[in-house]
């Protein structure tokens, strides 16, 4: 028998076995398994669907468009949903080309520097520094320094905790990028500030888009920090520099309210928030769907 026959025997039995069917026991523990996993899926969303359906039914009733242009003082969500995207916008005109710049400098111009692995370590600490910690830093920085509560306080506050988000996501983003695609610019010609910011971090949008967005989503429902920053104002804000309401300040304050209707507002106040950030996070995904790294 020859050499080539040989071979072909051998293709022939490796492919009967890739393709045999699994063992008995290999199959009842892939089904026990896959069982356990659906199982403990389904204990976790437990939690969810019941707060999920609770904010609903208690909420959706009293959802009225003319809510959206009232106060809260008028018994309104207008100003609070102003408010929170007005600090969210400070937050991120604060953080985000500071946090995009300095991811970008971390992945691509100073991978083993000392310095750099002191900012990704100061950066990861950042990450689960409690948010009331963060609105008193912000209280002492910008409160006690303008003698008031205001929008750009709370922007600042929160500005704090989106930037570890956008540092993180953008290097990681960036390190996604193929070696290769570095390669071929330098060896056309490109230099190195050329190839980061015209190749790689086009071929990263998407995903640092992502983690922006993730951060945006984070900032439009934290509480503390605007509770020792922004405050709370009833009414409209008549500027950047006065105490401003948001959608979870509104909720912390209004919850125990002996008047009914602005109790029934918190629910209401729910759902809308929970409704911003579902809606964040599903453009986030869309934009990591339609273009990967």
């Amino acid at each position: 028998m020859t050499d080539y026959q040989n071979s072909q025997i051998d293709e022939s039995l490796l492919a009967k076995e890739l393709y045999a069917p699994l063992p008995t026991s290999r199959q009842l523990f892939t089904h026990s398994m896959n069982a356990i996993a659906f199982a403990f899926t389904a204990l976790a969303l437990i939690p969810l669907i019941s707060i999920l359906w609770e904010i609903i039914k208690r909420g959706f009733s009293s959802l009225r468009p003319e809510m959206f242009v009232n106060s809260v003082i008028d018994y309104g969500l207008g100003n609070a949903i102003t408010g929170t995207i007005t600090v969210v916008m400070i937050g991120s005109i604060f953080s985000l080309p500071i946090g995009i710049l300095t991811g970008i400098f971390l992945a691509e111009f100073s991978q083993v520097n000392p310095a750099s692995q002191f900012v990704r370590f100061i950066t990861t600490i950042l990450t689960g520094v409690p948010s009331i910690i963060v609105g008193i830093f912000a209280y002492g920085v910008i409160v006690l320094v303008t003698k008031g509560f205001s929008a750009v306080a709370g922007g600042f506050a929160l500005a704090v905790l989106m930037l570890p988000i956008v540092i993180l996501t953008t290097e990681e983003a960036l390190k996604l990028v193929p070696k290769d695609q570095r390669l071929a610019s330098a060896a056309l010609g490109g230099t190195r500030f050329q190839t980061t910011f015209r190749i790689v971090i086009t071929a990263a949008l998407p995903a640092i888009t992502t983690g922006i967005l993730l951060a945006i989503a984070r900032a439009a429902g934290e509480t503390a920090p605007l509770i020792f920053t922004a405050l709370f104002s009833l009414d409209w804000s008549p500027g950047l520099l006065s105490p401003t309401a948001s959608l979870p300040v509104l909720i912390f304050n209004l919850y125990n309210d002996p008047d009914p209707e602005k109790n029934q507002l918190v629910w209401t106040t729910a759902i809308v928030l929970l409704g911003l950030v579902i809606c964040v996070s599903l453009i986030s995904r869309l934009i990591t769907s339609k273009k990967k790294i």
